[in-house]
């Protein structure tokens, strides 16, 4: 078998007993695979041989490369799991089935079975690391074959690949393997930008090899009178990286300067700092172009000391300083577990570090509903470009750019996110929404009693923030919606003639039989939330058929409403409606209860579909609380007058919450508009009466529409 010699051959690391036990998993998936063959025309078998010869590259264990050979045998042969786990032991077993495509099943959409494909791959390898690595393994030989393909699938794959693996691979810290990923995916992506920009940098080479070898002559040299021990690479950008650049820079290829840069590499940490400074006095740094990695490391692993120089000519150029157990983490990231075998502790904490990253995916997917929604949350995790964050205590916590407090108060823990209600940044109150820069200290402000606000979502950007907000909404708008469908509910059957306390478990039990098996609090929710109608279900749980037409004749009582109903009952922003004014309710699909004014423009449009609008009005015993309103004054053009309008606002015991003028044309008169809160109509007139004794103020309206 002269094909398994050149994966054996790289696999003097494993026992004898190791080789012949990958030996027959190779006789298996060849039989397996027999008479198949890949779009190339080549044998099948020659993928999974391929992808083992990737993770015997990174010294993986023998499982992994018995799982590499056997990862497609049991989707795409009659080979079972029971199978495999009785020939190779469970442990291999589990590995294949984690990698295992899901072909088999039928998704609605490309993005949904993505996300599918993606969640079951994750939590395959939240159990089990080397399921990730043979999955990349597999995309990596794949994205190397991948020209058989029509163009169509190699765009569709590509561009996954450049969304999904890419950054995982980056993550775990396989940095090779990140960079031939995008390589490829830009290949099979933007061929003609591919093309254009390798010749560019073929070009550049020739170019600019006198000044490279000059600048690396000059390192040698200045490390060498420092007494200091180092090997010195050059090291060119890959293409997809200096595109990115070019990209998001606006920047002509000319103007990417450090396309070529080196690397040094020394013994320990001590010798990178003496290292850096005898390179500072070779050559002057450029202000802000220095990151240092070391002391804090990137979320995958990854230290380096990072520094840009003006080097001969002006020329700028880019030096990583590491040690070598620095280095050895770079190239293999997360498999370096497996490569060096060592009691080395930043290997270890790096395997923690990806433990824990695994841990919060899995967290996140099980709060997430759908598969899509989980894809959406992972793509923002998966992106490393991160700040970094001091806790009060002095703990660093990264999180990626653009993060604001609310994301913060997540990642802390999610009982912070859930109860934050301010936050402190270096010792200043800020917004919640306030974007978190580099070195910030945040303190986060809680308050037993409060919960996540829907306009959190607007600006939060983590996959955790994101998914426990959305979790805890819909918890809780489907709690409420519950009550207000029980509501409904009670108020149809009294219009029947039926007390609610006289339906029998019984009744409710037929009718949930009918119902597909839904739940008594699933059936409320759906009245709540207006997918269900409450007569309906009030004739059904009474066993009585009747016409739309009946419908109509039978008189339900007025809802009330206090104003504390939460999620389920929304007051609808075109009229903004108080205690006080006239009333109507209008139950929407999939949003339960919006109050209307009656006189509301945007109402009337809609009142046509009678089955939508109930009688509601207000509980004249519910508790105080706040409603906006909106109001219109047209008012002198003086100055002062708007001091004047907030300090009566004020003294009338009303709250601005919002507040905008037309812009100045020179007219003597101006528009103000006010989002005022105030507690009901007789608050409200109070406040206008207020304001009308202030001689600027010409006319005042409430705004409905």
């Amino acid at each position: 078998m002269p094909e398994l010699k050149e994966l054996t051959s790289q696999l003097s690391y494993l026992k004898p007993e190791d080789l012949d036990q990958i030996e027959a998993a190779y006789r298996l998936s060849k039989s397996a695979h027999a008479g198949q063959f890949r779009k190339s025309g080549e044998p099948y078998v020659l993928h999974p041989l391929a992808v083992a010869g990737i993770l015997a590259g990174w010294h993986l264990d023998a499982q992994a490369l018995i799982a590499a050979l056997l990862h497609d045998v049991m989707e795409d042969t009659a080979i079972t799991k029971g199978e495999i786990s009785e020939k190779f032991g469970k442990p291999v077993a589990e590995l294949v089935d984690g990698v295992s495509k899901l072909d088999k099943i039928e998704f609605q959409t490309e993005a949904h079975a993505q996300g599918e494909n993606f969640r079951k791959m994750l939590l395959a390898m939240a159990r089990d690391v080397r399921v990730i690595l043979i999955k990349l393994a597999d995309r990596l030989h794949n994205m190397r074959t991948l020209a058989a393909m029509s163009q169509e699938k190699r765009q569709r794959i590509a561009r996954e690949t450049l969304e999904i693996y890419a950054p995982i691979a980056n993550r775990l810290g396989l940095n090779n393997v990140y960079d031939e990923l995008e390589d490829l995916s830009f290949f099979h992506l933007y061929p003609n930008r591919y093309e254009v920009l390798a010749k560019a940098v073929k070009a550049a080479r020739g170019n600019r090899r006198e000044v490279v070898s000059k600048v690396q002559e000059a390192i040698k040299q200045k490390l060498k009178d420092c007494n200091i021990e180092a090997t010195v690479t050059g090291r060119e950008k890959h293409l997809y990286s200096i595109y990115k650049k070019m990209q998001e820079k606006s920047l002509t290829f000319s103007e990417v300067f450090d396309i070529y840069g080196f690397r040094v590499i020394v013994k320990d940490v001590p010798t990178c700092y003496l290292t850096l400074g005898s390179l500072h006095q070779l050559y002057k740094p450029i202000p802000g172009k220095f990151k240092d990695y070391i002391a804090i490391p990137k979320a995958n692993g990854y230290q380096s000391l990072h520094t840009t120089l003006f080097g001969p000519f002006g020329t700028p150029i880019e030096i990583q300083i590491r040690s070598t157990e620095m280095h050895k983490i770079a190239e293999a990231g997360v498999a370096s577990h497996w490569l060096y075998k060592s009691g080395d502790a930043s290997i270890n904490e790096m395997q923690q570090k990806t433990h824990n990253w695994l841990q919060s995916l899995l967290e996140i997917q099980s709060e997430s509903g759908d598969a899509t929604e989980f894809l959406e949350h992972i793509k923002v995790d998966l992106f490393p470009d991160e700040v970094y964050i001091f806790t009060p205590k002095g703990k660093i916590m990264a999180l990626p750019r653009g993060a604001t407090a609310v994301d913060f108060a997540y990642a802390v823990h999610t009982d912070i996110g859930n109860r934050c209600v301010a936050v402190k940044i270096n010792y200043e109150l800020m917004p919640l929404r306030t974007e978190l820069n580099n070195g910030d200290r945040v303190e986060i402000v809680t308050a037993a009693h409060a919960n996540p606000n829907p306009s959190w979502l607007n600006y939060v950007i983590t996959g955790k923030a994101r998914s426990h907000i959305r979790h805890f909404l819909k918890t809780r708008q489907y709690d409420e919606s519950a009550a207000l469908g029980e509501r409904l509910l009670n108020q149809a059957l009294r219009a029947l003639q039926v007390k609610p306390e006289e339906i029998s478990e019984a009744q409710w039990e037929k009718l949930l039989r009918e119902c597909s098996g839904k739940t008594r609090q699933e059936i409320l929710a759906d009245i709540g939330l207006g997918k269900r109608l409450n007569l309906v279900v009030a004739h059904h749980l009474l066993a009585v058929t009747e016409t739309a037409e009946e419908r109509k004749h039978v008189a339900i009582g007025p809802i009330t409403i206090r104003g504390t109903e939460g999620m389920a009952v929304q007051f609808a922003n075109c009229c903004r409606p108080i205690p006080g004014d006239p009333i109507i309710g209008c139950i929407n699909k999939g949003q339960g209860l919006i109050i209307h004014t009656h006189d509301c423009p945007v109402a009337a449009k809609n009142r046509d579909d009678t089955d939508k609008w109930l009688d509601v009005e207000w509980d004249p015993d519910a508790p105080r609380k706040s409603y906006d309103v909106n109001i219109k004054l047209v008012v002198a053009n003086q100055r002062g007058v708007l001091a004047k309008v907030a300090a009566s606002i004020a003294d009338a015991g009303s709250n601005i919450d919002n507040v905008s003028m037309e812009e100045m044309d020179g007219s003597a008169y101006t528009n103000m508009l006010f989002t005022l809160q105030v507690e009901n109509r007789v608050h409200l007139a109070n406040v206008i009466r207020n304001l009308r004794k202030i001689a600027e103020v010409v006319r005042i309206t409430r705004v409905k529409g």
